[in-house]
């Protein structure tokens, strides 16, 4: 990455246990890699929150990067994210991603209605008052999937933003055409935080579906046909899936983005390869 556009990546905490382990091995090679940062995401409603901590502690004592641990507002008490807070900070972490969160499966309605942090800047809000986190936040090139409209959507951005929220991860996109106007408009509302892009290598067909359908994303006619080409070939879809996320890199780099935040899915060869090409 040039000087200017910093490079990060997203972990997961593994469901198996017996796969717990290689996450480690993962974030080892990732480093020599030199990210500005890598984030660690959290189970639905805590699940995994225990494996977020241990492993952002790891990015953090460990590898010396800074870590950023996802926090979601979803099933969470005031106590719980006291508690959390803490073993994050003893943890030796001290960034955090704040998020609403999915709805846990298991939640009731009376649970998930009578929650005390409805959405992501109730909790900016709470983080900033009772902590000293350093609070990253998300936000949408192509609006929450839930907002009304982007003016909305970008009306809460900003109080969100103004609640103490120092720098922006976006959801992942395909088109950057949506992101330079999404980016127009951020600027315009007088949001001056960095806005790291969010990139996700589609690299088989079920692949895309699962996303796109989790993330509300578009997905540009290019990468469609690249899919109804390749889709059938497992290898030939992943190098034309990799060889995207270059092409979209490449181009959000000569636009001088802030940050390029790659959704690794833990998977070490196309992280690699990836960093290699750009």
């Amino acid at each position: 990455m040039s000087r200017n556009t910093s490079l990060s990546f997203e972990v997961f905490p593994p469901k198996k246990e017996e796969e717990f382990e290689n996450i480690f091995d993962f974030l080892r090679e990732a480093a020599k890699l030199h990210p500005d940062f890598i984030s660690c995401t959290y189970g639905a409603g805590g699940s995994r929150a225990g494996k977020t901590i241990e492993i952002a502690s790891f990015i953090q004592k460990e590898l010396g990067i800074d870590a950023i641990a996802h926090i979601t507002c979803v099933g969470f008490t005031r106590a719980d994210l006291e508690k959390n807070c803490e073993a994050l900070q003893a943890a030796g972490v001290n960034r955090v991603l704040a998020l609403r969160g999915d709805r846990p499966q298991h939640m009731t309605d009376e649970q998930f209605n009578s929650r005390e942090f409805f959405y992501a800047t109730d909790l900016v809000r709470y983080l900033k008052e009772h902590t000293s986190m350093q609070i990253s936040g998300a936000c949408y090139p192509e609006k929450h999937f839930e907002a009304p409209g982007l003016e909305e959507d970008l009306i809460h951005l900003k109080e969100k933003v103004d609640a103490g929220v120092s720098s922006l991860v976006t959801q992942m996109f395909f088109d950057n055409t949506c992101f330079y106007r999404f980016m127009e408009l951020v600027r315009a509302k007088g949001i001056s935080v960095p806005v790291h892009a969010g990139i996700m290598p589609i690299t088989t067909a079920k692949q895309l579906g699962t996303t796109v359908s989790l993330s509300g994303s578009s997905v540009p006619k290019e990468l469609a046909d690249l899919i109804a080409t390749y889709g059938e070939n497992k290898e030939d879809m992943r190098k034309a899936g990799i060889d995207y996320a270059v092409r979209q890199i490449r181009d959000l780099k000569e636009h001088g983005v802030d940050g390029i935040h790659i959704y690794s899915m833990n998977k070490l060869k196309t992280t690699k390869e990836i960093c290699g090409m750009i």
